[in-house]
């Protein structure tokens, strides 16, 4: 059974989190007795956006996009990442038939379907922005898209950053903003924080926006006291664009996203007490009785 949208969130705000099937999440987030069929279904009860990450390796079947589209209420996106093949082998370059491909192979989720992510690699550099502007000119225009760049250029102020700004806004494409913050901030005391500091960039955040669905993928630490600390910092930009009809995309993650559900949770507080009118959503294991005992990130 497909659940529907909680009333009380907001239009004009999209949460969720890296992934939806996520096995440790059973009794913490999904039912005690959730299989891997239903944690689609339970997630969209809950959260009205997701990162597709998987696509970034190979592209789901046609009857598992149905099956997706069946499982999820009207309004819920998927925020899918084009594959690795356009993006990081090709440089975006002579790669028409594998973006072709894969933008027909989802077209079937039609409403379903959020912002396509462009994650471009460290070695993809100011000088081949033109190849950016080339590849996103040729895109379908009925669909929403966001590039994240990762090369350490791009984030030096100067002209080649207020260039690359000025292009996304010129096109109404959002420019990714990867928050990793908190991640870095003291020794990973783990093995799950050591594997994602090795594998994520230590870049500047940008508080910008440059379309009108401003994509923030936000990392956490195990550590609470680091996590709030930065996680503050996003109340008022995503307030101030919610006010002015823009719809942020806020996607929580933490090292090995256990607690994705409970970051996510925390910033809905924040937003609420910072003004924001919605209830936080109910959760499909406190719909259990008897009501079993929740993890925590946040004393």
């Amino acid at each position: 059974m497909v659940a529907d949208l909680k009333p009380g969130l907001p239009k004009n705000l999209r949460m969720g989190c890296p992934v939806w099937a996520h096995a440790p999440w059973i009794g913490n987030f999904f039912t005690s007795d959730a299989r891997r069929i239903d944690f689609l279904s339970q997630y969209g009860s809950v959260f009205n956006t997701v990162e597709g990450n998987s696509s970034f390796y190979g592209l789901p079947s046609i009857a598992t996009i149905q099956r997706w589209k069946d499982e999820v209420p009207d309004g819920f996106e998927f925020c899918f990442k084009f594959p690795r093949i356009v993006s990081h082998d090709l440089l975006l370059k002579h790669a028409e038939r594998e973006t072709v491909e894969f933008i027909e192979r989802l077209s079937p989720l039609g409403n379903n379907l959020g912002q396509f992510f462009l994650q471009l690699p460290s070695h993809f550099e100011p000088r081949h922005v033109e190849n950016l502007s080339i590849f996103l000119d040729s895109l379908p225009k009925e669909y929403n898209y966001s590039v994240e760049v990762r090369n350490p250029r791009f984030f030096e102020e100067g002209q080649e950053e207020i260039d690359f700004n000025h292009l996304l806004s010129e096109k109404g494409v959002d420019r990714v903003i990867f928050d990793t913050r908190a991640l870095f901030k003291g020794k990973a005391s783990d093995e799950d924080t050591e594997n994602a500091q090795r594998r994520k960039p230590n870049l500047p955040v940008r508080f910008i926006a440059t379309g009108s669905r401003p994509f923030v993928r936000f990392v956490g630490n195990p550590n609470e006291k680091i996590t709030q600390a930065c996680l503050v910092d996003w109340v008022k930009p995503v307030m101030d664009w919610m006010e002015q009809g823009l719809t942020p995309h806020f996607f929580c993650h933490m090292p090995d996203d256990l607690l994705a559900p409970q970051l996510a949770r925390h910033f809905q507080t924040l937003l609420i007490e910072a003004g924001a009118t919605f209830e936080v959503p109910v959760w499909p294991n406190e719909l259990e009785t008897p009501k079993p005992k929740q993890m925590d990130l946040f004393s």
